[in-house]
């Protein structure tokens, strides 16, 4: 067994999240002092973004986010690897005429916000931590002994280096190890659905538009992409009942494209090429806390949620600034960093619009979901009447941004 590596934060999980809060983390510094030292975890090297090729898994990135990025200082690297702003977004039910359309123009902002893939992310994240002198990267690398101790949590990896630290940061997403080890309590349900994800080819322009249709088997989202100037790339999202979606999975790519064409009622024309499909199972968990003494969960690893809204990485990446900023504080003050009240501060900064965006994800997947025929009514005239009144359609537009 090597020395013991000293460090002032560990963090693991090297995705977007983790990177972002390990970047966010490493700006921090103490009236003229040295900024503090963080190490980063990770079990897999960080994909590498190829532009000749989509990555199927894709962000909707809030201007809230995007803030964020600008303040460590990526978001140009980002735009100029690949990201696609959207201007206006066109939702409707497929069980009805209900319809709601939102455009940045009523806001009076460029775009509504950016789908960018989670390998631009990434990678410029990880580009980014390399430069840093006081980001310290073990990849790959898993933890196979943890020790709690009154000062520090002290890790032994795979590759038999010992880190210590004051605090340490789970954002190891939603089979989280951390968590685990710890025995966070979590709440966890298991919607019974799947999600079909990948990259299309259509026969019309996106118009930089996404397009969300919502049926009683689940929603499917058209989010624009921008793949070297070919603006009739979308990347989809479309969620079914298990059954159906290995259903849909074993068609041949013509059968899908004609089912996935039948599917959007034809809103960008024929579906005419589509790349490989990843399914990924939907289910919902909250952690009841998501701090102990000298552990904070981020992310994944402390709330998953269904990607009807695309919103599941953009709550993460504020879980990540938010603690980020109480510990600049705490830094400061030269308090310990894996205090429980520092860390409570920042549960009770969080806890409530995580738990309220989940509350609104599973209340729209009931509402389009039922068959009730007078639940099928209300919500279709809700859209319509929604649609026609500008200040409470702005307000929705604004909160969705991050506004």
């Amino acid at each position: 067994m090597g020395d013991c590596r000293e460090f002032d934060i560990v963090i693991v999980g090297g995705g977007a999240v983790g990177s972002a809060a390990a970047s966010l983390m490493a700006q921090i510094t103490k009236k003229g002092d040295k900024p503090q030292k963080i190490a980063l975890i990770e079990s897999q090297l960080a994909p590498i973004f190829d532009p000749n090729q989509v990555d199927p898994r894709v962000a909707a990135v809030t201007e809230k986010t995007r803030s964020i990025f600008e303040q460590i200082g990526i978001w140009n690297n980002i735009v100029n690897k690949r990201a696609c702003a959207y201007k206006a977004m066109n939702v409707w039910d497929a069980e009805g005429t209900g319809r709601i359309t939102f455009d940045c123009n009523q806001v009076r902002q460029p775009n509504l916000g950016h789908i960018v893939e989670n390998s631009v992310l990434v990678s410029t994240l990880t580009e980014h931590m390399q430069q840093q002198s006081n980001i310290e990267i073990f990849c790959p690398a898993n933890i196979v002994d943890y020790q709690l101790q009154q000062d520090a949590i002290k890790l032994t990896l795979d590759n038999h280096c010992v880190l210590s630290a004051p605090l340490l940061i789970a954002a190891d997403g939603a089979n989280s190890a951390v968590r685990d080890h710890f025995q966070f309590a979590t709440k966890q349900w298991d919607y019974g659905q799947h999600a079909i994800v990948t990259t299309i080819k259509t026969e019309n322009p996106n118009q930089l538009t996404a397009w969300q249709r919502f049926m009683p088997t689940g929603p499917l989202a058209f989010l624009p992409l921008n793949n070297i100037g070919d603006d009739h790339c979308c990347s989809i999202v479309w969620s079914q009942d298990s059954a159906e979606a290995q259903r849909l999975m074993a068609l041949d790519d013509q059968q899908f494209c004609k089912a996935l064409s039948r599917a959007s009622e034809y809103c960008l024309g024929e579906v005419l090429g589509i790349q490989k499909r990843f399914l990924i199972p939907l289910r919902q968990s909250h952690a009841t806390d998501y701090v102990m003494p000298r552990v904070a969960l981020i992310g994944d690893a402390a709330h998953s949620i269904h990607p009807l809204a695309g919103q599941g990485a953009n709550l993460g990446f504020s879980d990540a600034q938010v603690l980020a900023q109480e510990i600049a504080q705490a830094y400061a003050r030269e308090v310990d960093l894996g205090d429980l009240v520092l860390l409570k501060r920042y549960q009770r900064r969080r806890k409530p619009e995580n738990l309220a965006t989940m509350a609104a994800m599973e209340g729209f997947k009931r509402l389009f979901g039922s068959q009730n025929s007078t639940l099928r009514l209300l919500r279709n005239y809700g859209l319509s009447a929604i649609n026609g009144l500008g200040a409470i359609k702005n307000k929705l537009i604004k909160q969705a941004m991050g506004l």
